[in-house]
């Protein structure tokens, strides 16, 4: 899969007048063994994309409910090869919907640039959040991506300037992930009041999909950020459903198709 599957997906979902559901889990959150299964559930739930988290040491962008699961999923010794792995074992057991490779650029720079892009292709990855890099450095991983075919996904906030939108809608691609509050990620009651004027800034300068993410939680969410946007990002709810759901990887993966069907389903 490369960056062609995502634009394909997010072309259907307009098709079809509703935003592209996106859910995030961190890999190897609660067990390594859990992370296929789940995949396989969100599929069988309805997402239409899926954020594949690379657990990380200090992930200083996320709420305490994605940091504790980065914890855990550390402590089972998860590294980028683990993350290739789990999408390549999750393809031969029937996923096929796109999925992004998410995380902090240290453990992305260490594994090595290009080395990065060739296997994440390799292993039908459509692509990458670097969630703390910008400048010099993300333009030119942009640039390593594009080579590959692979989407780099960028990351702007209510606080980006025009300036700073306007340089990166020059290499982002796939879509563009729309922080919806200035802070960490982590379930809230509502979404901001002024979204809509966030999005249309953001829209002004990008002609790709736009995504929202941080905060949502709920079917009424998905339904709003229809109205701004092309995807709906959800990440800690997914997370809380996974631990509340017990140690059976079975009752996770229960939990997790149950909790996607009810955000992304009319019924």
């Amino acid at each position: 899969m490369t960056i062609a599957d995502l634009e394909k997906t997010f072309a259907k979902t307009a098709e079809e007048k509703r935003a592209a559901f996106i859910p995030y889990v961190t890999a190897g959150y609660p067990e390594k063994a859990a992370t296929v299964p789940i995949m396989l559930a969100m599929q069988e739930g309805g997402a239409d994309v899926i954020e594949l988290g690379m657990p990380f040491s200090d992930p200083l962008a996320d709420g305490p409910v994605v940091q504790e699961s980065s914890f855990v999923a550390l402590q089972h010794g998860v590294t980028v090869a683990d993350c290739l792995a789990m999408v390549k074992e999750a393809r031969g057991k029937g996923l096929t919907v796109p999925v992004i490779l998410m995380g902090y650029w240290n453990p992305f720079a260490q594994y090595g640039e290009e080395k990065l892009v060739e296997d994440c292709r390799e292993a039908t990855i459509s692509g990458f959040i670097a969630v703390d890099l910008s400048g010099p450095e993300a333009e030119r991983f942009a640039k390593t991506c594009a080579a590959g075919e692979l989407a780099y996904v960028p990351l702007v906030a209510p606080t980006s300037t025009d300036k700073r939108l306007g340089e990166v809608a020059q290499f982002g691609s796939g879509y563009v992930y729309c922080v919806s509050v200035t802070g960490i990620t982590g379930a809230r009651d509502k979404l901001p009041e002024d979204l809509k004027e966030f999005t249309d800034r953001v829209k002004s300068h990008f002609k790709i999909p736009l995504a929202v993410g941080f905060g949502l939680n709920t079917r009424q969410h998905v339904v709003e950020v229809n109205n701004y946007a092309d995807g709906a990002v959800m990440g800690s709810v997914v997370i809380k459903t996974i631990k509340n759901a017990g140690e059976s990887i079975d009752a996770q993966c229960d939990a997790v198709r149950s909790f996607v069907k009810s955000v992304t389903s009319d019924e």
